[in-house]
């Protein structure tokens, strides 16, 4: 399954870099990068890179890949994927446990759990204070049409339970990666 998701099958990749909500810090995360592309057939591919002191937080360990609910309240990864303006969009949930989960919503927040087969490919590696999670959506599981926006983000949970919101852009007030606004990241694609 690595080699699927290796950065040497993505065409035009992009590296991006998820800034903490100012109401969420973390001590023990450095930062958290990500690299998006598409790989062959349309297929979005995304490489989370988070950097820090890994023993301090809760990372869930490894299962089978599976279906989870309630994966944005622990360590997850997330990309939320609209056609230009939207309303609709795409809601992708990666753990690093190997769960995931996908939503479609008609307009903000509005929506539920779609029912996805096969499971988007997840591989996730840990070196020292590196965790990466590949993660690769099949063209046909994102919405329709072109050009596709992105929100990029991650919950990371700290060794005590507190959550910090990283995203590619925040938004004023409380974190909120559904808003429109936060779909910051256009993809040129032919």
């Amino acid at each position: 399954m690595l080699a699927l998701l290796s950065m040497t099958s993505i065409t035009d990749s992009a590296h991006h870099t998820l800034a903490c909500h100012p109401q969420t810090p973390s001590e023990a995360i450095q930062g958290i990068d990500v690299v998006v592309g598409e790989a062959a057939g349309g297929n979005l591919t995304l490489v989370f890179a988070l950097e820090g002191d890994l023993s301090a937080l809760r990372i869930p360990e490894p299962r089978p890949s599976r279906r989870g609910q309630g994966l944005w309240r622990h360590t997850c990864c997330e990309v939320l994927v609209m056609v230009g303006r939207g309303p609709g969009y795409r809601e992708f949930n990666f753990s690093p446990s190997g769960e995931w989960a996908v939503y479609g919503f008609r307009g903000y927040r509005e929506g539920g759990e779609l029912d996805v087969e096969p499971a988007p490919g997840i591989v996730v590696q840990r070196n020292g204070d590196r965790l990466e999670l590949y993660a690769q959506i099949r063209a046909d599981v994102l919405p329709p049409g072109r050009p596709l926006r992105l929100a990029l983000s991650a919950v990371v949970e700290d060794a005590d339970g507190t959550l910090s919101y990283w995203a590619l852009r925040h938004l004023p007030g409380k974190p909120d990666f559904h808003h429109t606004d936060a779909f910051a990241l256009q993809l040129v694609q032919p």
